[in-house]
């Protein structure tokens, strides 16, 4: 796999600083049940690396001790840790959101049947990933298959509720370019998503989120090898946004990678590149500290969460 972190080291993004913490982002491991193009963690079934209990003992010590509302979990496919449930019961005890990012075909894996009913139980918020409603085009990203199985399993959320008027339980859907291409207006792409799942499958959800492709790990390495990275790059800064700057995630969440390790976003965890003139910084480190006004750490691939209307793991920012 290509290096992308020496083409991204000297950038002239402007700097930012931190605002109020209210989100924390944990990585779980690199364990996946698919091997996606896009990934930018570079997920996969034969990665080893994965959250110990210990670890999250100190996830749930920083959550007791700080004013986080929302605990966002992501991997690989972070319902493949042992203690997923675990420290999703604990969380939710604490009162805190709960966000599962799931890839839906993981409901469909043996020892997974009693998955959805779960997260319904718990009310955990599901942020799922569905890069198209055309069964082509998610196949071609993600594997032969993987199409039928995604649509089986939102049609599992929504029997529980996920999606429904009045039910409290959030279905939101996560859309990425197949390509090089930026993402569309995530207003009028979430219509056509409505449209023409509803009609196809009789499938509702509640939002559509838009996230551009980073230049890192896995699909950075690929623009490299096909001679894009830099046409690519070129993109995202001609498509710069002023105006996306205070609302990119990193302004109000922690990412923490599967050892227990900070950093200001799971991109710059994907790059080791640690907290801002801090180094390699534990989260047991941090447990009485207010991070507020502290600048971010910053290279070129931040032009991905700026470029056109804005993205992060959040979609689009305006």
């Amino acid at each position: 796999m290509h290096d992308c972190r020496p083409r991204l080291e000297k950038t002239d993004f402007p700097a930012i600083r931190r605002g109020t913490l209210t989100t924390l982002q944990v990585n779980l491991g690199y364990l996946c049940n698919q091997t996606c193009i896009h990934c930018h963690v570079d997920a996969g079934p034969r990665r080893k690396e994965i959250m110990q209990r210990e670890t999250i003992e100190t996830i749930l010590d920083f959550l007791r001790r700080s004013n986080i509302k929302t605990l966002d979990l992501t991997g690989g496919a972070p319902e493949m840790n042992p203690d997923f449930r675990y420290l999703v019961h604990e969380a939710r005890q604490l009162g805190i959101n709960v966000i599962d990012r799931c890839n839906l075909t993981i409901l469909s894996e043996e020892g997974y049947d009693d998955l959805a009913e779960f997260l319904a139980n718990h009310h955990v918020e599901i942020s799922a990933s569905l890069p198209c409603y055309l069964g082509e085009n998610v196949d071609a990203q993600r594997g032969k298959g993987v199409f039928a199985r995604s649509i089986a399993g939102i049609q599992a959320f929504n029997a529980l509720g996920y999606g429904q008027e009045g039910s409290g339980l959030i279905l939101n859907l996560v859309y990425n370019p197949t390509g090089t291409s930026l993402p569309p207006s995530q207003v009028e792409l979430q219509a056509a998503y409505k449209k023409e799942l509803k009609e196809r499958f009789n499938i509702t959800f509640n939002q559509l989120f838009t996230i551009t492709n980073m230049p890192i790990k896995r699909f950075g390495s690929y623009l490299i090898s096909q001679g894009q990275f830099e046409p690519y790059m070129q993109q995202l800064k001609a498509h710069y946004s002023e105006a996306n700057l205070e609302s990119v995630m990193c302004r109000s969440l922690l990412s923490i990678d599967w050892q227990g390790y900070v950093y200001d976003c799971d991109f710059n965890q994907m790059l080791d590149l640690p907290l801002h003139g801090q180094g390699k910084t534990h989260l047991s480190e941090l447990l009485e500290k207010n991070m507020e006004g502290m600048p971010i750490a910053i290279m070129d691939h931040c032009y991905g969460c700026t470029a056109g209307q804005g993205s992060s793991c959040s979609g689009a920012l305006d």
